[in-house]
């Protein structure tokens, strides 16, 4: 189930890609696994079901890799640009409560157990994320990720439309497309994007419309604007500060209730005060996650 709403964060980029798990792969995941778009996978240990199915994919061309599971990469890391070797302490901060229950810095600090889960796991994913980059996680899920922006505000922008495409995938129009006898799933799921941004070039359109059995009706911007009010108790976290308040004005029009971020900016005081027009609840984790 975990493996299975981490990919259905987002569908449309889960598409041929490399599979990382952390746990011994089951043969309910292999399945799931089994009919996606991948290329392969790496997990600690693999029970004889699950191998037995991976080992069909692709013809035996899917990869699979059995990772040491206590396997220790020292304490440092190193990066090689041009002949010169750079060197810095791995990043090995495991994010706990702790991080997110110490510092909270706005008026409102009601952080429930929820919510705390969420912020931990949205801080999780953006330590692994190319930096800048902001991640917005609900139900302990992720539903967003902006990673390798020039500036962080880019990274909510991006991160927020994705958060919008996960919401509105959930809308009653969406959820009622009327697909062609035939229409491959991974079409569909591209299908269904391409319907809620709305953003269709008239040759695009006509390749679009001829996956329908029914062309739907457009989904209005007032529609998605009524159908995104009541998106609620997000959370997002940021590898780093955020310089300016802008992030925090665009994160509101996504849901978002909770902030986690290092802090350590100049514009701290700016950017609490938006969070208190908001009646978000912000956390000063002291930890930045940079991954470069």
């Amino acid at each position: 189930l975990a493996y299975l709403r981490a990919r259905n964060a987002d569908p449309l980029c889960s598409f041929g890609d490399f599979c990382a798990i952390s746990q011994v792969v089951d043969e309910a995941t292999a399945k799931i696994l089994k009919k996606e778009v991948s290329d392969g996978i790496v997990a600690p240990g693999y029970t004889p079901e699950a191998l037995a199915l991976l080992q069909t994919k692709k013809s035996g061309k899917f990869i699979i890799l059995e990772a040491t599971a206590d396997y220790d990469p020292g304490t440092a890391e190193y990066r090689e640009v041009y002949g010169m070797t750079f060197s810095q302490k791995r990043n090995d901060v495991v994010i706990t409560s702790d991080h997110i229950r110490k510092d909270v810095v706005t008026a409102n600090k009601d952080l429930t157990d929820a919510a705390v889960r969420d912020m931990i796991v949205a801080s999780i994913c953006v330590k692994y994320t190319q930096s800048n980059s902001v991640g917005f996680a609900k139900d302990g899920m992720m539903v967003g990720v902006g990673a390798g922006q020039q500036s962080r505000v880019d990274c909510v922008k991006l991160a927020g439309r994705k958060v919008a495409t996960w919401y509105l995938r959930q809308h009653p129009k969406v959820l009622g497309l009327a697909f062609a006898e035939g229409v491959k799933r991974q079409d569909r799921v591209n299908a269904r994007v391409k319907y809620i941004e709305g953003d269709m070039t008239p040759q695009e359109r006509a390749q679009w419309e001829s996956q329908f059995a029914e062309i739907p009706s457009p989904l209005t911007p007032q529609e998605k604007q009524e159908f995104m009010a009541n998106a609620t108790g997000v959370c997002i976290s940021s590898d780093a500060f955020f310089p300016f308040r802008d992030s925090i004005d665009h994160a509101s029009k996504c849901g978002v209730s909770f902030v986690a971020q290092p802090g350590g900016s100049v514009q701290d005081s700016q950017v609490t005060s938006a969070c208190d027009e908001y009646n978000m609840v912000m956390s000063f984790t002291g930890v930045r996650l940079f991954h470069h």
